[in-house]
């Protein structure tokens, strides 16, 4: 049996982190959010407002989004929300882990990593292990391997959903918590910082690449992970977690995993459950990957998509894509589909003349890959 997280080893792509220097004087009168304390029943897991008295003697009194981030609080609200996923096919078995993302009162579905499941994407069955140790039969709702994300749903409704959060609101050094079964041992709980963001991400074999415009945590992900809950502080999902960096082909947690940013999956998640199928954005660009200087060289256009539409001429050079530098082709593929389609974005070239020009292109769409 293996555990699923992909790995890259010896990973530099590249990637720019902003910067600010924030100042300012000091006021008085300033309250300082405490959070808030509820009672987490200890045997339906619900939540409730704690009273003035306190919480009775059948519920464990928790602080949710307190300055410091509160682990227990996270842990005991959300593992309920995160299951662990065994996949069996004719290629080996294996496992991952997922978030239960909708339910009612007949179905639920679940969000994992595609890299966990595609095996079983023609033949094979997944299992779903609830906290609580139930297994269920899972079905295949719709998956995007060029996100590295897809849905399952299981005939169980009315069970615990992780509450999504916005991946555009968090910032380097905020504290996370990861959730998920690395090596099969569930509902694991590790905590840590969001180390950079917008770091460009490819796993997967040449022409079924995975490119992530992915959010960089020092929390220990290791093999079995994939698939699982990046939290913030207020146990709000912000990503799901799906590849580490490794020194070795054999090694685990080097203290440097990726996540597909919530917002993101969010879109694609969405698309799936809607219609089994998702779209990308697309510029309408086939890249130089000879050029080796820095910067993503437009080799070729697609006739009446989104890059000629702009006026953007063959042989430009891309510096810039929505305020972040491009360093590379990979890093400008990664950026775009961070987009949705139909987006305004800015894009700065390097014109063949030398030149530089700042374009405004509205992104097409293309059915993405399953």
């Amino acid at each position: 049996m293996k555990t699923h997280a992909k790995v890259i080893s010896g990973f530099i792509l590249g990637a720019v982190v902003g910067g600010a220097v924030i100042g300012g004087i000091a006021t008085a009168n300033v309250t300082q959010q405490l959070g808030v304390k509820v009672c987490v029943d200890k045997k339906s897991q619900g939540i409730f407002l704690a009273p003035p008295a306190g919480c009775s003697t059948s519920r464990t009194a928790l602080t949710l989004g307190a300055p410091t981030i509160d682990v227990k609080s996270i842990a005991a609200v959300v593992a309920p929300s995160v299951v662990t996923i065994k996949v069996t096919s004719s290629l080996g078995s294996g496992t991952g882990s997922g978030s239960i993302y909708k339910s009612d009162s007949n179905l639920s579905y679940i969000v994992t990593n595609n890299h966990v499941i595609e095996n079983a994407a023609t033949s094979g069955t997944i299992l779903v292990e609830l906290l609580n140790g139930s297994t269920l039969t899972a079905q295949i709702v719709g998956r995007d391997s060029a996100y590295d994300i897809a849905v399952l749903k299981v005939n169980r409704g009315n069970l615990p959903t992780v509450t999504v959060g916005d991946s555009s609101k968090i910032s380097v050094g905020d504290p996370v918590v990861a959730i998920g079964s690395p090596l099969g041992l569930a509902s694991t709980v590790t905590s840590g910082i969001v180390s950079a963001l917008n770091r460009p991400v490819t796993t997967g074999t040449s022409g079924t690449e995975s490119f992530v415009n992915a959010i960089q945590t020092d929390a220990a992900i290791n093999l079995g992970n994939s698939g699982g809950a990046l939290l913030d502080s207020l146990g709000r999902i912000i990503g799901v977690n799906s590849a580490i960096a490794t020194s070795g082909a054999d090694s685990g947690n080097i203290g440097i995993g990726y996540s597909i940013p919530i917002n993101e999956a969010k879109r694609v998640v969405d698309e799936l459950i809607a219609t089994g199928k998702s779209t990308r954005p697309f510029l309408g660009v086939e890249f130089d990957r000879t050029y080796t200087g820095t910067g993503a060289k437009i080799f070729r256009l697609t006739a009446g998509e989104a890059a000629e539409k702009a006026g953007i001429p063959v042989g430009s050079i891309i510096t810039s894509i929505g305020g972040l530098r491009i360093a590379d082709s990979t890093a400008a593929v990664v950026r775009i589909r961070s987009y949705a389609p139909g987006s305004k974005v800015t894009i700065v070239v390097d014109l063949p003349n030398g030149s530089e020009k700042t374009f405004t292109v509205t992104l097409g769409s293309t059915p993405s890959g399953q």
